[in-house]
């Protein structure tokens, strides 16, 4: 008895020094860079992310009464960790978060981003909604945003200035509005984009009702997915895995869906019943207007899940591409279309399975399938095995599922991914991706084409204080093959962090053309323990004289902002940022961004020798 007591002693302190070398801040940055390296594009808005896990920084989840649907936010666990946990909590309740010790498949790390977002509430005391409404006006929390960035300062030509308004109120877990008002860069009245949403959650079988701007995602995404949506990552083992349901959407940028939804579920028995309706009204840019019905319906016990899930599309006018082209020749076109699928996951000790298949209207009906695996043949070892098939009609812009391409249309290919978590102090991750395109796609102007894509990463974590990254990767399409390799290492300790940063990369084309890329960075960072404020700065040098070369490289921003510019061409970048909380409910956030191009570059290529941004942020919060 008393020997366990040292060790639980033990575990507690190690446990706290580990969380008190990472804030909350730190552990965001660290997944968003797991879900957004491997995604080269600067053009993905990944601010839904970083709101969602801020959220559940404030609203933590308790861990004794979570429920999948609950544990999916958290975007780096895995289908096997959050299957031990619920079926930890099932078998005895915890009694503090230092009990995740006791499941096998989590590691140090996993338990540290854990108890960031989790508590532990006693089932001997129930969280009721209290009736008093002085008390729920106690515990209702305000925040109030306001933000100017100032972009390309010294060379735009009329207004360079963008501005930004936000406002929320939430209660606990169970509701929540939102307000957002944007002005754009070189906007006026008329541009201004404005959003809003109402959120009541967790209220009886009630598990969601939003009013205003929202998301959806059922099974794979075929019929149905959200704003965010991951394709590969470093979490190779969560492939196919999203969360499920109705759920509100902070952007204003005009994605999502804009109306009303609704998600129920209910117990009989063991089996659980999950229906959701929506109704979404959209207006493109060419002023069509989209009526957007959907449902979804969804049955399940312990170890098995069945979903069907249904949208019809109406549009005000017929919808075509911009342009016909050849990788566009069936994109869908009309003013009608219905899209169904059927989505089921099964689970047995080791083994999970797991796909959908979906029909889409075009002018002819197109099919298309995911369907995978997961393997745990023993403790610390993750395989997953996905295979994909879009027919070329198979064409839907509400839909999302993992593929190559952003459209997810004409492709078959074969992905499997391995996570080894058993080796002390060791992660390595891999992945290989095939895949074949019966039709000619953007940039690829023959058919039929191949391709793959694959990757290894080694993860060196020995201690809270040191990790050591090392990757290679390489990928061909389209006759382009690109090959990189990347190294990074990161020290924290007292307020201290430092990340040294470096990458290279090499393509080829079938004419035997060789492009390079190079790009060193070097970070730092302080917090104060006199006064609360936090310091980030980078230096980068890069040259990557073709547009295929770039590097993208994960920036910290203001709140509720990362970024992940592409750096091309040959010069340096640097940005500092500041983060004061002049008083608890009052922050200020700075950056200063600038990039300056080689001379010579800069002549050549016709553009301005630097670009400078300012973002200024300022957070107040009530109570």
């Amino acid at each position: 008895m008393r020997k366990s007591i040292v060790i639980t002693l033990l575990l507690c302190t190690l446990l706290a020094r580990a969380q008190s070398q990472f804030s909350v801040e730190d552990i965001i940055r660290d997944v968003y860079s797991q879900l957004t390296e491997l995604t080269e594009s600067a053009e993905l808005d990944y601010e839904e992310l970083q709101m969602d896990l801020l959220d559940l920084a404030e609203h933590p989840i308790d861990l004794n009464s979570a429920t999948e649907n609950d544990l999916q936010k958290l975007r780096f666990l895995s289908p096997e960790q959050i299957d031990d946990i619920l079926l930890y909590v099932y078998l005895h309740p915890m009694d503090s978060l230092y009990e995740l010790r006791m499941i096998s498949s989590l590691q140090d790390y996993d338990i540290r981003n854990i108890c960031a977002f989790c508590y532990v509430q006693p089932k001997d005391k129930p969280n009721n909604l209290p009736l008093n409404s002085k008390d729920i006006a106690r515990q209702i929390k305000h925040e109030l945003i306001t933000r100017i960035d100032v972009r390309n300062m010294e060379n735009y030509i009329n207004d360079p200035v963008m501005a930004q308004f936000r406002y929320k109120a939430s209660y606990r877990n169970y509701a929540e509005v939102g307000l957002r008002l944007n002005r754009p860069v070189g906007g006026d009245a008329s541009s201004l984009q404005y959003g809003g949403y109402l959120q009541l959650s967790h209220i009886g079988p009630l598990q969601s009702l939003v009013l205003g701007n929202m998301q959806a995602h059922f099974g794979q995404g075929l019929v149905l997915a959200s704003a965010f949506h991951s394709g590969k990552t470093m979490y190779v083992n969560n492939v196919g895995y999203e969360q499920e349901g109705v759920r509100k959407l902070n952007s204003v940028d005009g994605s999502g869906l804009h109306g009303i939804g609704t998600t129920m579920h209910w117990t009989k028995g063991k089996i659980t019943f999950t229906a959701s309706g929506i109704y979404s009204l959209q207006k493109d840019k060419s002023d069509i207007h989209q009526h957007m019905l959907g449902t979804n319906l969804t049955i399940s016990q312990h170890n098995w899940k069945i979903g069907i899930t249904a949208i019809e599309n109406i549009y005000s006018d017929s919808v075509k591409p911009y342009r016909d082209m050849a990788y566009n020749e069936h994109y869908f076109r009309g003013t009608r279309q219905a899209i169904i699928g059927l989505n089921g996951r099964y689970r047995w000790r080791w083994l999970d399975v797991f796909g959908e298949i979906a029909a889409s209207q075009n002018t002819h009906w197109g099919v298309g399938a995911q369907v995978g695996t997961r393997l745990y043949p023993v403790s610390g070892l993750g395989l997953t095995i996905l295979g994909r098939y879009f027919s070329p009609w198979f064409d839907n812009t509400q839909g999302y599922a993992f593929s190559q391409t952003s459209r997810v249309n004409d492709e078959l290919g074969i992905y499997l991914g391995i996570n080894v978590q058993s080796i002390a102090k060791w992660r390595l991750t891999g992945y290989a991706d095939l895949f074949r395109f019966q039709g000619i796609k953007y940039g690829i102007p023959y058919a039929p084409s191949m391709g793959y894509d694959a990757m290894f990463e080694a993860q060196y974590i020995p201690n809270s204080i040191w990790n050591i990254r090392w990757r290679v990767r390489a990928r061909e399409k389209g006759h382009m093959a690109h090959y990189s390799t990347r190294a990074q290492f990161v020290w924290q300790q007292d307020g201290w962090s430092l990340c040294s940063f470096a990458e290279t990369n090499m393509t080829t084309d079938s004419i035997s053309n060789i492009g390079w890329g190079l790009s060193i960075a070097q970070d730092i960072a302080y917090t104060f323990h006199s006064v609360p404020i936090t310091l980030q700065a980078r230096l980068q040098g890069f040259d990557a004289r073709q547009w295929v070369n770039r590097i993208y490289r994960t920036e910290q921003d203001v709140l509720y902002a990362f970024s992940s510019p592409a750096v091309y061409g040959r010069g340096g970048r640097a940005y500092i940022n500041l983060r004061w909380h002049i008083i608890p409910q009052l922050s200020l956030y700075l950056r200063l961004s600038q990039t300056v191009y080689h001379p010579d570059w800069a002549r050549l290529q016709s553009i301005p020798q630097t670009r400078t941004d300012l973002h200024v942020m300022l957070r107040a919060t009530l109570p």
